[in-house]
Formats: C-alpha cells, sequence, structure tokens
C-alpha cells in the first residue's frame, strides 16, 4: 500500500516507514500565504479534545481535495495532529525561546496530557483515532531547562519538548502511547488504515 502523509513532521515520516507504509508528503502553504483550512489556532473557549480531532481532520480532508485539484492517484491521506493539555489548558509550539522556557517551567514536576489525533480521508471518508496519554516530568533545574531551550529542539514541538531527544531524560512517568507523544501513534495509526481496508502486513 502506499498513502499520501499530510505533514511536515520528520518524526511522522520516521514512524510510518517504521511500520512499514509507503507514501508520498502533501504539503501545505506556511507563513503568510498559509491555508486556512489548516489554522492550528485554537477556538475561544475550545477543549483540548475538540481542538485536536478538529485540526487533524480538517488536515487529512484539505490533504484530500489537493490530491483531487492536481489529479492525483486516489490514495488514503493521513494526518496527525499533537497538543498538550496542561491544567485545562492548551499547549501548542512555543512562540519563541522565552516562552518555551516558561512553559518547561510550568511542566517541571507536574504531570501533563499528550493528545494526539489522527485522521485518514479516502474517497470522501474521513476516519479519526485519539491517542491520549500522561506524562509526568520530574523536577527541572534552570539550568537544565536554559540548556534544552538552548539546544533549539523545542521550537517546532507542542509543549516545548520532543521525548525522542534530549528530553526523554525529563520523563519520570508515562502511561499511554510513546509514539503518540512523539507525535503518530502508531497503534491507532494502523487501525484507521484497516478501516478503510488497508494493511501495512
Amino acid at each position: 500500500m502506499r498513502i499520501y502523509l499530510a505533514s511536515r513532521s520528520p518524526r511522522r515520516r520516521e514512524l510510518l516507514t517504521q511500520i512499514g507504509i509507503a507514501f508520498d508528503t502533501v504539503l501545505f502553504r506556511d507563513g503568510e500565504r498559509a491555508d486556512p483550512e489548516t489554522d492550528e489556532t485554537p477556538l475561544p473557549g475550545e477543549p483540548a479534545l475538540t481542538y485536536v480531532e478538529r485540526v487533524a481532520r480538517a488536515k487529512a480532508e484539505h490533504g484530500g481535495r489537493i490530491i483531487g485539484w492536481r489529479k492525483l492517484p486516489p490514495r488514503p491521506v493521513l494526518s496527525a495532529d499533537t497538543t498538550l493539555e496542561f491544567d485545562g489548558e492548551i499547549i501548542g509550539k512555543p512562540l519563541d525561546a522565552a516562552d518555551a522556557t516558561a512553559i518547561l517551567r510550568r511542566l517541571s514536576g507536574r504531570t501533563h496530557r499528550v493528545l494526539t489525533g489522527v485522521a485518514v480521508n479516502h474517497l470522501g471518508r474521513t476516519e479519526f483515532m485519539l491517542s491520549s496519554s500522561e506524562v509526568r516530568f520530574r523536577e527541572l533545574s534552570g539550568e537544565e531547562i536554559r540548556h534544552y531551550v538552548m539546544s533549539g529542539e523545542p521550537m517546532d514541538k507542542a509543549g516545548a519538548y520532543g521525548i525522542q531527544g534530549r528530553a526523554g531524560v525529563f520523563v519520570e512517568y508515562l502511561s499511554g502511547s510513546y509514539t503518540g507523544v512523539m507525535g503518530l501513534p502508531v497503534c491507532e495509526t494502523g487501525e484507521l488504515l484497516k478501516r478503510l481496508g488497508f494493511s501495512s502486513f
């Protein structure tokens, strides 16, 4: 099987390759010319669960439209969205180094929830699954946070950290899906593709 991946994330590409799924990438415009259909700004008062489902579905469906416009072979379009929920608040990617530092200080010594929504659009039908994981950080020193932020690793990641990178040493406890915290829960991804009649096995 071969699918389209509607994501720029190198981690999602690595995970699809790991489970034997071949893919081509569908890229959305970003910056000032960003596609409004894939805007990741939370709506006022929007719960985190609603947010990840809305964004993941929107990306998959917009990817499906792009495939149609370009007259590419019809294949499933897979997308995902990851966010953190902490004290009832949605925490996305940091705006800058100061924001990353502030986020990591808040997460230090506390438990947060990582939500990753996965959506697959194929022939006008969209299926969705959610991965929910609990992660607890040990107490982080100011020096540890400073060095981690200086590495640049937090800047393109929800919650200002990547569990598969240097921040792995911050994680004291994890309940749920390690690959879900990375950004693409492989169990749920496989289940979604099976629902549509596809399998990597």
